[in-house]
């Protein structure tokens, strides 16, 4: 199953600097031979590491890939944003049982254009993606965009495997402590965020419109919804004219439900789940809060920035890379509800220095967090790495 197209090398790219630059290295880009990738993904959810796949799949065209996402689940997509996109779906995927049906089925599928280069999008994808590398004998990048969890130790075969890349330096201090993984294994990659128009931004902090303050996520412990609804109870004894949102689903919906009532705030709280995505969500609010426990780097915060929205958020893991504290947000320690509802309170009193730090966010964020830049540095890096790969076994084959 050996089919290798001539793909010419490039070698990774810096970030671009501005908008005519990247329109000329799109165009340059385009010059060159159709490179196939595999974009192997879990069951998407409503959330940040699904949105960046989704935002690959969507935008490598521009660079003259071809992706096609294999998933075992694409239901969460939002089916617009689905039928443009080449998904195949495998029901049982990521069950051990079928492993060896899954694999004779997805190998028939792509006999005749096999993939040049697999990249897995996550770690819980990684043994399965090993397997399809060895079986279409091509190499394979992975991407990590969370923490390990304890004790976990990542498995890395370096037969197929060229890259990691992490979202964020703290991701990649932490994939540095396991044994099998060296400083050239991993590149750091930031998310990349849409350019939201400046006539597109709504003002926050509107005279005579209630101020919502909101998180949106998936509803997982980690990520401290509970310090969310406890900050929520403080500040709304002293400011009652205030709503609260909470966008998205997951395990800890209905615990966090609960609390707002044991916390009498609930006539305050709105949840929204069953969402395909959380721009409606962020355009309604005024503030964004992440009161993450443990956070990579934060690709719906990213988000909010983008739409012009003041942050607080706990200064955990790589949150730092884009919250300058004072300057594009506020940064206050983990699990405390007391700091994230002074904060809070500081922007709502200041409604002129909550629209200054939303704008200093949205500036931060159009020049260091661009797709055009995070998508450009994967491409160039496919492209180094398929180039590679085939210089290696030229080589084996002269000897």
């Amino acid at each position: 199953m050996e089919i290798m197209d001539p793909v010419s090398n490039s070698s990774a790219e810096d970030s671009v600097a501005g908008t005519s630059a990247a329109r000329g290295t799109v165009k340059s880009r385009k010059k060159r031979d159709t490179l196939r990738v595999m974009l192997l993904s879990s069951t998407f959810e409503v959330r940040g590491s699904s949105t960046q796949t989704l935002v690959l799949a969507e935008n490598l065209c521009n660079y003259g890939v071809r992706p096609t996402i294999v998933t075992p689940d694409a239901r969460s997509i939002a089916p617009e944003r689905r039928n443009a996109l080449n998904v195949r779906e495998y029901r049982y995927l990521q069950f051990p049982l079928f492993n060896r049906f899954v694999h004779r089925l997805i190998a028939q599928d792509f006999q005749e254009e096999p993939p040049h280069l697999i990249h897995i999008q996550s770690r819980g994808m990684l043994a399965f993606g090993i397997r399809l590398a060895k079986l279409f004998q091509k190499p394979y990048l992975l991407s990590v965009h969370d923490y390990l969890n304890k004790g976990e130790i990542l498995y890395y075969d370096r037969e197929y495997g060229r890259r990691i890349i992490a979202v964020s330096d703290s991701v990649k201090s932490e994939l540095l402590t396991q044994p099998a993984i060296h400083g050239e294994d991993v590149i750091v990659i930031h998310s990349g965020i849409e350019t939201i128009p400046e006539n597109k931004t709504l003002t926050v902090l509107t005279p005579g419109r209630t101020p919502v303050i909101g998180m949106a996520g998936p509803l997982e412990q980690v990520k401290g919804g509970v310090y969310f609804l406890e900050a929520a109870q403080k500040l709304l004894a002293v400011k009652p004219d205030v709503e609260f949102l909470i966008a998205g689903s997951g395990p800890e919906e209905r615990r966090l439900r609960q609390l707002a009532r044991q916390l009498g705030i609930v006539n305050k709280i709105t949840f929204v789940s069953n969402l395909y995505g959380f721009q409606e969500s962020l355009q309604a609010i005024d503030i964004f809060c992440l009161p993450s426990l443990k956070q990579a780097l934060g690709t719906i915060m990213l988000e909010a920035m983008a739409w012009g929205r003041p942050i607080v958020a706990t200064n955990v893991g790589g949150v730092h890379t884009a919250i300058q504290n004072g300057k594009t947000g506020f940064l206050v320690p983990a699990s405390n509800s007391e700091a994230l509802a002074m904060e809070l309170q500081r922007l709502l009193d200041n409604p002129e220095l909550a629209r200054e730090i939303g704008q200093a966010g949205r500036r931060h964020v159009n020049m260091h967090f661009r797709i055009d830049q995070s998508v450009g540095q994967i491409a160039d890096l496919y492209r180094s790495t398929h180039a590679e790969f085939v210089g290696k076994l030229s080589a084996g084959e002269d000897r």
